[in-house]
């Protein structure tokens, strides 16, 4: 008999479509990789994997900084480049088509590259952070928000879900190494930290990385896509199948080093960061 089941959707084409994307302990998680790297108002920022641009634009009007956002798919830069002009963000922001395992960039292009759930997609993980380290310039900062088990899942059926759903190899890698993917790619100054989903306030915080008028367009792309689509609804369908209690064992973890240097260059002066972050809202002293 023929299958007639719907053609399946990969989770990135989905997030591309709606024009979205989900990273683990949402704004919160945004904010400290930003503190991690030290970002500053003189800097240029390569955002890796900036779907639609919502990290790039967050830093471009709350820090000053400019940033270049890089995306493999072209739905969401288009995405990124409609929201940022919207935003009124002129020459902050540019957005433009690139695979992070091979950026079109020179060496030491960047003062700090952040990279928010793009790696877990990636096979080849220390290849992506070697090539990250590459266009960060000596004493600049290279920051990751990844996930990763907090604690063993007891069963196949956890994999299976992340494999099938969210289109990642369950074999994450743990958070030593990760330390160890950045130190190899000769960075230093490794900072880490490690979170479950048990903090309702980070997670809530996702919503927070959109305005309203992002949130509505979202709104109004996914009811299109689910009555027009029947791999949508289908997506959807397995979507409420999770294992129970999944976020028990999946976390996320926050990875950041400093790009070596032969003579350690000085980062901003301590009270000058916390002074940018406060002007912006942010509270310094769960960063610092």
């Amino acid at each position: 008999m023929p299958n007639n089941s719907p053609s399946r959707i990969p989770y990135l084409d989905l997030q591309a479509a709606i024009g979205a994307t989900r990273h683990m302990g949402g704004l919160e998680a945004t904010k400290d990789l930003v503190c991690l790297c030290r970002v500053g108002p003189a800097h240029h920022v390569l955002d890796v994997g900036c779907g639609p641009g919502t990290t790039a634009r967050l830093l471009a009007r709350e820090v000053g900084c400019r940033v270049t956002g890089v995306d493999i798919r072209p739905a969401m830069i288009a995405r990124a480049i409609e929201a940022a002009r919207s935003a009124r963000l002129g020459s902050r922001v540019a957005f433009r088509v690139a695979d992070a395992r091979s950026l079109p960039f020179g060496d030491g292009a960047f003062d700090a590259v952040l990279c928010e759930s793009v790696a877990t997609f990636v096979e080849d993980k220390p290849g992506l952070v070697r090539e990250l380290a590459r266009v960060t310039k000596p004493g600049g900062r290279i920051g990751f928000n990844e996930e990763v088990w907090v604690k063993p899942p007891p069963s196949d059926e956890y994999m299976a879900f992340m494999r099938h759903n969210m289109d990642v190899e369950p074999d994450l890698p743990a958070a030593r190494d990760w330390e160890g993917f950045l130190l190899s790619a000769g960075l230093q100054d490794i900072e880490t930290r490690v979170f479950d989903r048990a903090d309702a306030g980070r997670e809530s915080s996702q919503k927070r990385r959109y305005s309203l008028a992002d949130g509505l367009r979202i709104l109004v792309r996914s009811g299109w896509l689910y009555l027009v689509n029947p791999a949508f609804r289908e997506y959807k369908r397995l979507w409420k199948q999770m294992p129970e209690g999944l976020f028990e064992y999946l976390g996320y973890g926050i990875f950041a080093g400093r790009v070596t240097v032969p003579h350690p260059k000085k980062d901003l002066p301590v009270g000058t960061v916390r002074s940018i972050y406060r002007q912006a809202g942010w509270d310094w002293t769960e960063r610092k």
